[in-house]
């Protein structure tokens, strides 16, 4: 009899190779237990554990996950009537709470540094007919880079992502505090803010700093720095530029791994945007990003000179035209695409003036209150736009599709981006969206993204977050909601 996994027409002789050597390393390093991972919705891992005896079948056959867990929102509750009649008439393949399938990709199999004799290897969804899952993010991100391939280009990105440590005095776990969502941990600063890259400051936050460090590197992870950010207990981390699924598997990897690395030393670290404390400063999710042509090699973005009769404040003094497209092209589609940039109602608090985060949709040269920030020169090979619409809560599969079919867009339809800015927060501009259910309703009106993403993905993904901006608009304490919703688990 066939295995799953060749019944889904993913297993080959080189695949299988891969299961061996899973099954080989496992045994070498003493592994006792085996973490089957899949990155929800809204860029959580969730999974199985199994003992590493069963990892090697598991491969094969895939491990049964509920459903639900692909129709939960950020306080996971499941947002479909599953066991309504017509409660997912929406979503072919669920109902009842059926199972789905995960499968693992031998390929990404890894130790876990903090988590004695224990591996990890990341899954993707399959529904039990051995049909793919194509609500899974992932596949989303697949299917963008495959058309994006068909025009002759890959998508590389580089990230820089600020973030929060606290230090836990009281974790809450008393079970007389049990609730849905549960309290968020007491914590406190690492260090006190608003001097920043200060060494002293940096030096109060080392031990942590060294968790994530050490954490990052020992999962291969092409971490190149560290820093104190602006805000109090406020950090970054900045990694080489690699293809876009590759990073977008890193940055789940990374979130999820520091998380649990530092929370067993004493630590918190979030992704969240604002936390609810007072002074706090807001963090963003700097996604770098350019074009690779997929004949030569090189940037599609560079130019050697400048375009005839263009000023510094034109795109054509230092992007080619395939990369004046894509520029306008993101512009164009800067508010649909808001909703996979910044998915939570905590994320919208940080577009604000003199914020160093965008207002308005306008692209600037080296500027970093602008939404897009050009940077390069004629005959740099490292030209680059940077996107400074993200949180640190984004699923970064949806960030990067997202860019991905607004770019082609701007490509297909030769777009043209109009001047630099020169005064971000000076009030040109089209505003970008000011809340989660703004940002869905500009999502739901942006035909190009909706075809792109395709109408069923834009329906279950709009149909989930609206539950979550409801709940957050009826909220009578929102601090207390952002603290436990958002605070506590992201």
């Amino acid at each position: 009899m066939t295995s799953f996994a060749v019944r889904c027409g993913i297993h080959d002789a080189a695949r299988e190779d891969a299961v061996a050597r899973v099954a080989r390393a496992i045994e070498a390093q003493g592994l006792e237990l085996v973490r089957f991972a899949w990155c929800d919705l809204h860029g959580v891992l969730r999974g199985k554990t199994l003992v590493a005896s069963a990892a090697q079948r598991a491969l094969r056959e895939g491990v049964g996950m509920v459903s639900t867990l692909m129709l939960k929102d950020t306080s996971d509750r499941t947002a479909f009537k599953v066991f309504e009649p017509g409660g997912t008439a929406s979503l072919p393949g669920f109902g009842f709470a059926n199972n789905l399938q995960l499968l693992g990709d031998p390929q990404s199999f890894r130790p876990l540094p903090w988590a004695a004799a224990t591996g990890w290897i990341q899954c993707q969804p399959w529904f039990e007919d051995g049909q793919p899952v194509e609500l899974d993010t992932r596949r989303v991100l697949q299917r963008a880079l495959a058309r994006l391939a068909q025009a002759g280009y890959g998508l590389k990105c580089g990230l820089e992502v600020e973030f929060h440590i606290y230090r836990i005095e009281d974790a809450q776990l008393d079970p007389a505090q049990a609730d849905w969502p549960p309290p968020a941990p007491r914590v406190s600063l690492l260090h006190p803010g608003y001097n920043l890259l200060a060494e002293g400051w940096y030096d109060l936050a080392e031990e942590p700093l060294r968790i994530v460090q050490r954490t990052a590197q020992a999962l291969g992870l092409p971490l190149l720095s560290l820093e104190v950010e602006l805000g109090p207990s406020q950090v970054e981390a900045v990694f080489e530029p690699a293809d876009a699924l590759t990073a977008a598997d890193n940055m789940v990897l990374f979130r999820n791994a520091v998380k649990m690395a530092l929370r067993r030393a004493g630590y918190h670290a979030t992704f969240m945007c604002r936390p609810p404390f007072p002074n706090i400063m807001a963090s963003g999710w700097h996604l770098h990003q350019s074009l690779v042509d997929l004949r030569s090699g090189g940037n599609a973005f560079r130019r050697e000179s400048p375009e005839a009769h263009t000023g510094p404040d034109d795109a054509g003094h230092t992007l080619s035209p395939v990369g004046q497209h894509w520029l306008a092209g993101l512009l164009q589609h800067a508010r649909g695409m808001a909703a996979f940039c910044t998915p939570t109602a905590n994320g919208f608090g940080r577009f604000r003036p003199n914020a160093l985060a965008p207002q308005s949709v306008l692209w600037g040269r080296d500027n970093r209150g602008a939404l897009l920030r050009v940077i390069g020169a004629c005959g740099d090979a490292a030209t680059r736009i940077e996107n400074r619409i993200g949180e640190p809560a984004a699923n970064p599969y949806l960030y990067f599709a997202a860019q991905v079919h607004a770019g082609l867009d701007g490509i297909g339809r030769r777009l043209l981006p109009p001047a630099a800015t020169a005064a971000p927060y000076g009030g040109a501009g089209e505003g970008l969206p000011t809340s989660l259910g703004e940002a869905l309703d500009a999502l739901r009106t942006d035909v190009a993204l909706c075809e792109a993403f395709g109408p069923a993905f834009v329906e279950y993904f709009t149909r989930i977050k609206q539950s979550e901006q409801q709940r957050f608009e009826a909220a009578e304490d929102r601090d207390e909601f952002q603290r436990r919703e958002y605070f506590g688990r992201f």
